[in-house]
C-alpha cells in the first residue's frame, strides 16, 4: 500500500477515488460522493477504473431503483468534470484532446495493443501479490465463497442494505478482466489494494466465526451434555477466537516489514548513487570541470532506476543514454513546447538509435560515474 499510495501515477489517483466511492457506498451515504469519486477515477486518473463503479451502478439502478437520479448525476459529474480535463490538455497539446478515449484506444482498439511492453503468464499477478500482501491475499480471493460457507454453517442470515456478493463484486471483477490480459504490470491492481485489504479482513471474521461455531461450539455443547445444563453461555464470536485475528495479523505485519526492508537492503543502490552526485559535484578533487560545461550522466540497459532530473546537481548536468541489451523505445526530453509531436518516436516500442551517445563522442565533456550505470 505505500508504494502505491505514494507514486506519482493514474492508478494511484484511482486507487484514492476507489477508496472513497466503496466507503461512501458501504456507508449508505448520499449517492452523488460515489458517482463524483468514479467519474475523477474514470476521467481524471484511468479509464479502465470505471469498471469498479459497476456494483454501485447495479445497487443504484436495479435494487434502489433511482434510475432518474443515478443519470442526473452521471451527467452532472461526468460533463462537470471532463470539460475542464479536455480543456486543459488540449491547451497543453494545442488541439481538441481526450485524453481517456485516446488510452482506451490505444490499448483495446489499436491491432497491437500494451503488449509490445511485455507479456506475463497468469502466475505474475498471483506472485506478485504473494509478495505485497503475503497471507493477506489468498484470503482475499475466498472472501465471497467464505461469506456465504460460514453463513450456512453458523446458520445466520447475511444482513445488510446491499447483497454480499454485489458488496465484493468489484473486486473479482477487476481480477477476471485484468488477470487475463498478456501485458501485466503491478500498477494494473493499484485501483484495488484497498479492496484486497477489505476482502482479507471479511475471509479473517468469517474464519473467526466458524472457529466460535464449530470449535467452541463444540465444546459447549459437551459440556451441556456432561452436565445436563439447559443454557450455553455463549460469548460474542469475537472474544473467543481474538487469538485467531491477533497470529493472522502478526503474521501480516512481520512478512510485510520483512519485505519493506528487503526492497530497501536490494533495491536502494541506484538512489544512493544519484544522490552522491550532489556531493561530487562540490569535491573539486573529482568534479574538476569548470562552471558551465556539460556534464553527462550515462546509463545503459538499466535506465529505468533513474529517479528524476531533480536528483542532478544542477542544469549543467544531462541524463544520457548509451546502447545496452535493452532495445525498446527510450524516453526522449520534452522540447520547448508541448504542442510540438516530438521527432523520432513511434508506437511499437521500436529501438530509436537517436537516444544514444556514444561514449568516445568528442562532443561529451565529461562522464559520471566512470563506470555505466
Amino acid at each position: 500500500m505505500f508504494i502505491s499510495s505514494t507514486a506519482f501515477l493514474p492508478s494511484t489517483f484511482s486507487m484514492y477515488m476507489t477508496m472513497v466511492s466503496m466507503g461512501a457506498w458501504f456507508l449508505g451515504a448520499a449517492h452523488w460522493v460515489s458517482v463524483a469519486s468514479v467519474a475523477a477515477s474514470a476521467i481524471v486518473g484511468w479509464p479502465f477504473a470505471g469498471i469498479l463503479g459497476i456494483p454501485i451502478a447495479i445497487d443504484i439502478l436495479m435494487k434502489k431503483k433511482k434510475i432518474l437520479e443515478f443519470l442526473k448525476w452521471v451527467a452532472i459529474f461526468g460533463i462537470g468534470i471532463l470539460v475542464p480535463v479536455v480543456y486543459v490538455d488540449s491547451m497543453a497539446y494545442g488541439k481538441i484532446v481526450l485524453a481517456p478515449l485516446n488510452i482506451v484506444l490505444y490499448n483495446v482498439f489499436s491491432q497491437h495493443g500494451p503488449d509490445i511492453y511485455g507479456q506475463e503468464d497468469f502466475s505474475y499477478y498471483i506472485i506478485n501479490g504473494c509478495l505485497n500482501f503475503n497471507v493477506v491475499f489468498p484470503l482475499a480471493f475466498v472472501a465471497l465463497p467464505l461469506t456465504y460457507f460460514a453463513a450456512y454453517i453458523v446458520d445466520i442470515p447475511i444482513s445488510g442494505r446491499t447483497p454480499a456478493w454485489l458488496r465484493l463484486l468489484a473486486m473479482y471483477l477487476w481480477v477476471a478482466i485484468f488477470f487475463l490480459q498478456s501485458h501485466k504490470e503491478e500498477r494494473f491492481l493499484f485501483p484495488i489494494y484497498p479492496l484486497i485489504a477489505l476482502h482479507g479482513a471479511v475471509s479473517v471474521d468469517c474464519l473467526q466465526k466458524l472457529y466460535c461455531h464449530v470449535v467452541v461450539g463444540w465444546r459447549y455443547r459437551r459440556v451441556q451434555r456432561e452436565h445436563s445444563t439447559a443454557a450455553m453461555p455463549y460469548q460474542h464470536y469475537t472474544q473467543s477466537s481474538a487469538w485467531l485475528a491477533i497470529l493472522i495479523s502478526a503474521a501480516f505485519i512481520l512478512l510485510s516489514v520483512s519485505r519493506s526492508l528487503a526492497l530497501y537492503k536490494g533495491y536502494h543502490a541506484p538512489l544512493d548513487v544519484y544522490m552522491e552526485m550532489n556531493w561530487l559535484v562540490q569535491d573539486k578533487a573529482v568534479h574538476s570541470l569548470p562552471p558551465g560545461k556539460q556534464v553527462n550522466v550515462c546509463v545503459g540497459k538499466e535506465w529505468y532506476r533513474f529517479p528524476s532530473s531533480f536528483f542532478l546537481p544542477n542544469n549543467d548536468w544531462h541524463l544520457q543514454f548509451i546502447q545496452s541489451e535493452f532495445k525498446g523505445q527510450l524516453p526522449k526530453p520534452y522540447g520547448n513546447s508541448t504542442f510540438v509531436i516530438p521527432s523520432h518516436m513511434n508506437d511499437m516500442n521500436l529501438e530509436e538509435v537517436s537516444r544514444y551517445v556514444s561514449l568516445f563522442s568528442g562532443s561529451i565533456s565529461n562522464f559520471l560515474p566512470s563506470r555505466v550505470l
